[in-house]
């Protein structure tokens, strides 16, 4: 991801200008990019009308990465206090898999995940969602065992930061860890042994991700059942944040393909059910659907579109 150098001067962004917003009851937002700097963000945040947001912190296609500045670090800091938005989470880096049976390839994600806790404390972020990895053509068992230790040293290697990590459900697509509840909570138990650590590991529920997964939305009672089914085996108090997005593909077909919220496969009857849920209520929700206008570019109203949707559904 191309980044500029970050300016010394005070950045004079909508969020620097300081129209502090009071928070929701459920804050909705989406992925903003960081180009330009990681304040950037920010203002891509206000301007879709976001109440939280998450960001890359680095180039995620790239193991390499420059360290943050501090003066951009406290730009971006200074801009999520200004502007009122809450909470922030980064996502990690796509090349991290912890699960691997390469022990470099693992050795090399541990780092990563140490990294990317590290960019996450500097700019006052404290959760980085994560992917828990593949298995490859190794036993599943197995590389859900390396996966959570994976996480669990990560953390233990970074015992003076708050910064913590959220485990993200995952399609299953391939041979991709983290398509079953069990799978997460199986991840949480072991990582939970060091009790030092529980207060920095959590869970990030993706929608198109669980659906592709096999679990339904809706009607009600199917989404009852898929919360029930969270709850008995990961327990609802770990959910942190929710991904809001629709499904290209249908239920079941373990293919994580987002698309736009009402206009894919999970539908807005299931997007309503989800923004009145009870159990719920509280859950922050990020968008990381597509933003490509017609002409292949980003388009900032994609974003609106999708958050006013969401937000006249919870409406009913």
């Amino acid at each position: 991801m191309p980044r500029s150098k970050p300016s010394t001067e005070e950045p004079t962004s909508p969020a620097a200008k300081g129209a502090k917003k009071s928070p929701p009851t459920r804050p909705l937002g989406a992925h903003q990019s960081i180009a330009g700097g990681t304040f950037r963000a920010v203002d891509r945040a206000i301007e879709t009308g976001c109440d939280c947001l998450q960001i890359f912190t680095r180039n995620v296609s790239r193991w390499d990465t420059k360290p943050i500045d501090p003066v951009e670090a406290e730009a971006f800091r200074s801009a999520v206090r200004a502007s009122g938005i809450a909470p922030v989470v980064a996502h990690n880096s796509y090349l991290i898999n912890p699960a691997s049976a390469d022990e470099a390839l693992r050795n090399k994600s541990i780092a990563g995940l140490v990294i990317e806790l590290e960019r996450a404390e500097l700019l006052g972020i404290p959760w980085v969602v994560a992917h828990p990895g593949a298995a490859g053509s190794s036993d599943r068992d197995e590389a859900v065992v390396r996966a959570a230790e994976g996480f669990r040293d990560a953390l233990a290697k970074t015992p003076a930061l708050t910064a913590g990590l959220l485990i993200e459900t995952t399609a299953g697509q391939g041979s991709c860890l983290g398509k079953t509840f069990e799978e997460i909570a199986a991840m949480l138990a072991i990582i939970d042994r060091r009790s030092t650590l529980r207060k920095r590991i959590g869970v990030c529920l993706d929608t198109c991700h669980v659906f592709a997964a096999g679990y339904p939305l809706a009607p009600a009672a199917k989404l009852d059942e898929t919360l029930n089914a969270f709850d008995d085996t990961i327990g609802l108090d770990r959910l942190v944040v929710i991904h809001a997005n629709d499904s290209k593909r249908e239920c079941g077909s373990c293919v994580d393909r987002h698309e736009a919220i009402g206009k894919g496969k999970i539908g807005r009857e299931a997007f309503g059910l989800l923004m009145r849920h009870p159990r719920l209520a509280h859950v922050p929700m990020i968008l990381e659907t597509p933003k490509e206008g017609e002409d292949g570019k980003p388009d900032p109203a994609n974003d609106r579109a999708n958050l006013a949707l969401l937000r006249r559904l919870q409406k009913g």
